[in-house]
């Protein structure tokens, strides 16, 4: 009778203390998510009332409000270089799209539930958040910008205070968002990063989906160990507590039992960057289309479950992290380009809704509708291997032409260590210059990237100058420098228009001037004559066009300008 007692005293003051702690999406009963000052202001309260939890303001962001991370650590140590030594740090990114706001709830929910005792403490895990971090987005707020969404009854806007969509600044960092949030992802160093989204796409039966971070592009025994342990612990744990969960659904205008692929996250993604630092990532995409109170106990059930599974796994975690620091010592090679491994396929029994291709109300053609009055469990091919299918020998050192003032300090920011030549010297280098790229058609996040970019090759002695910047690949940071210098990378600062300037050629030739001189170095030079008429006689358009006749014999001159086309990072190899 007395234990009875005691528990009834334990549940009674639990429940007080969530009567205490409410917050504003259990005030509305799940129908209605935090402003931006509800938060904040929620987490002002339980970090003074709460000694096991600290919040930090830390750097700036476009609205003008600065960023915030709220640590919750049971033994009340807040020092991450410190508690990094013995605990497993989890991070959770939330409200990057303000829009798809069930993250912010449920860890604001998670939170009071761990201070409160209505879950145990964690012993080997400490928690930080950052509780939205598209404040310009947040502040935003309407009701009709999520036309597919069904919930909350207002909410964010995507893109932030200058309209960027965050969730594609990670590599070129053209918001003080990005530029804080690298301040504070390498202050923290999680093991674990989780960014909670919602889905768009297709319609079916789950609440929840996840979105690892390619375990192929992750490689080695990180690589193995979220694809074959964390990532099916994850999954079984959900399922025995009522949440079946499937890998994201990457359709659109489809049904996705005709098979489906892996999202690749490339760096420009919140996972694809924090996966840079060998840090396990993966986003939560709850689906559109459940009711929102649903969803956000699901993505607070998830986190719980990935504390669960830190708390049993934190010494290996922790030991494949470490071990992960120096695992580029022994490559030779990385890659620049993937694509799927048709070879390879994994087999989901998913559940869906029957599709049916019907016409049109509205515009009299056929569209696609989905019966929830005919749910399905079917085989369906998940593609959720990737391959390389280029790769580079990795130079020993990169040298960064001095005044390249936005590439020196994003490496800055993400904590890349560098020298400086000290005097004026002639260096034996490999040496780029941009053969061919597609530019985009059309603005994409500020920028008209390029795509499909090809270089060429040499070994040149080259002068630099002091100043010039000496930037060691064996470092931490080792995956960020080729991913960000290397071209041919999809999100490499050249594909991203950082290095625009020297795709300009300066200097030219007046035809009518320069036609004596090709004239005068085609009989001096034989070599160049004959390798002008053979060009002639094997390319009609060529042959046709006297520009660009002068031009071939100007480019093949020393007239032509070493800049143009002349990539300004250059690589000392390993001896």
């Amino acid at each position: 009778m007395a234990l009875a007692l005691i528990c009834f005293s334990c549940e009674t003051e639990q429940e007080d203390k969530t009567a205490d702690y409410k917050t504003h999406f259990e005030i509305s009963n799940g129908t209605e998510t935090a402003t931006y000052l509800q938060t904040i202001d929620f987490y002002i309260r339980l970090a003074k009332e709460f000694p096991e939890i600290n919040m930090q303001t830390i750097g700036e962001t476009d609205s003008g409000y600065p960023l915030h991370i709220i640590t919750y650590n049971p033994d009340g140590d807040f020092n991450f270089q410190k508690i990094s030594n013995t605990k497993t740090l989890l991070f959770i990114n939330n409200g990057i799209h303000p829009g798809e706001s069930d993250g912010i709830d449920a860890t604001m929910l998670l939170y009071r539930d761990f201070a409160i005792g209505k879950l145990p403490a964690p012993k080997n895990t400490v928690l930080v958040t950052i509780p939205i971090y598209n404040i310009g987005g947040a502040l935003n707020r309407n009701s009709t910008t999520r036309a597919n969404q069904n919930g909350p009854k207002s909410y964010g806007f995507r893109g932030n205070t200058l309209n960027y969509d965050l969730n594609r600044d990670f590599i070129k960092a053209d918001t003080k968002n990005a530029r804080t949030f690298f301040e504070i992802f390498h202050l923290v160093n999680p093991d674990i990063f989780i960014d909670n989204h919602v889905s768009n796409g297709a319609d079916y039966q789950y609440t929840l989906t996840h979105l690892f971070t390619q375990h192929n592009k992750l490689g080695g025994e990180l690589g193995n160990y979220i694809n074959n342990k964390m990532m099916p612990s994850l999954e079984k744990s959900l399922k025995d507590a009522e949440w079946d969960i499937t890998p994201y659904v990457n359709v659109f205008n489809q049904v996705p039992e005709k098979g489906f692929s892996q999202f690749m996250d490339y760096p420009r993604y919140s996972t694809g960057y924090t996966t840079l630092w060998n840090t396990f990532g993966m986003m939560v995409e709850t689906h559109m289309l459940k009711p929102y109170k649903q969803r956000v106990e699901g993505t607070y059930t998830l986190m719980t479950k990935m504390i669960d599974f830190a708390e049993t796994d934190f010494k290996q975690i922790k030991q494949l992290r470490a071990e992960a620091k120096h695992r580029h010592k022994n490559w030779t090679h990385y890659p620049t380009k993937w694509q799927i491994d048709t070879t390879k396929t994994t087999t989901l029994d998913f559940k869906g809704y029957e599709g049916d291709t019907l016409t049109s109300e509205v515009t009299g053609l056929t569209r696609l509708k989905y019966d929830r009055n005919l749910p399905f469990t079917k085989k369906v091919a998940y593609q959720n291997f990737y391959k390389p299918v280029d790769s580079v020998e990795i130079p020993e050192t990169y040298i960064l032409k001095k005044g390249w003032r936005k590439v020196l300090s994003l490496l800055e920011l993400n904590k890349i260590h560098y020298n400086t030549i000290q005097k004026d010297t002639i260096l034996t280098v490999q040496s780029y210059r941009i053969d061919s790229y597609k530019t985009s058609d059309y603005p994409y996040e500020g920028h008209y990237p390029h795509y499909e970019t090809e270089v060429l090759s040499s070994t040149d002695k080259i002068k630099f100058q002091q100043g010039d910047i000496l930037i060691p690949t064996d470092q931490e940071g080792f995956r960020y420098i080729l991913e960000t210098l290397e071209p041919e990378t999809k999100d490499s600062f050249f594909n991203w228009n950082f290095f625009d300037s020297v795709l300009q050629q300066k200097e030219g030739f007046s035809p009518y001037v320069f036609e004596d001189e090709a004239a005068k170095m085609l009989n001096e030079n034989q070599v160049l004559k004959d390798s002008f008429l053979s060009k002639k006689a094997n390319d009609s358009t060529f042959s046709a066009n006297w520009h660009a006749q002068l031009d071939w014999i100007f480019k093949n001159s020393d007239y032509y300008e070493a800049a143009h086309m002349q990539y300004p990072v250059y690589r000392i190899m390993k001896k």
